[in-house]
């Protein structure tokens, strides 16, 4: 814990030379604009993701989910079942939900 402390007082009082972050900054305006994503693309996804779901498999979809979480309890290698779950047309979304309800989701602790 002391390292920890010490190391940010030297970066505070300029005694360890961050690049961007205590020197050499530099003094712009940051950009504007970026990433503007149009709404009837998020429309146009919702659709394809809705049709897709009517189109597959649901029960190979489930069954391959339900393997994905055993494996994720288990000591076995994820991306064999990762990818049968991917050629059953299963989303990311449904893939990354398995994984959150077996290991749960990372939460930064700030200590104030």
């Amino acid at each position: 814990m002391d390292s920890a402390y010490k190391y940010q007082k030297d970066i505070e009082d300029g005694d360890k030379i961050i690049v961007g972050l205590n020197k050499y900054q530099v003094k712009e305006a940051p950009p504007k604009g970026l990433l503007k994503v149009d709404p009837a693309v998020e429309e146009m996804q919702k659709k394809n993701v809705t049709q897709l779901r009517e189109k597959r498999d649901n029960a190979l979809v489930k069954q391959c989910l339900e393997k994905l979480g055993n494996a994720c309890r288990s000591n076995d290698n994820l991306m064999p079942f990762i990818l049968d779950a991917v050629k059953a047309y299963a989303t990311l979304g449904e893939i990354c939900n398995v994984k959150r309800d077996v290991f749960g989701e990372y939460r930064q602790t700030i200590i104030i």
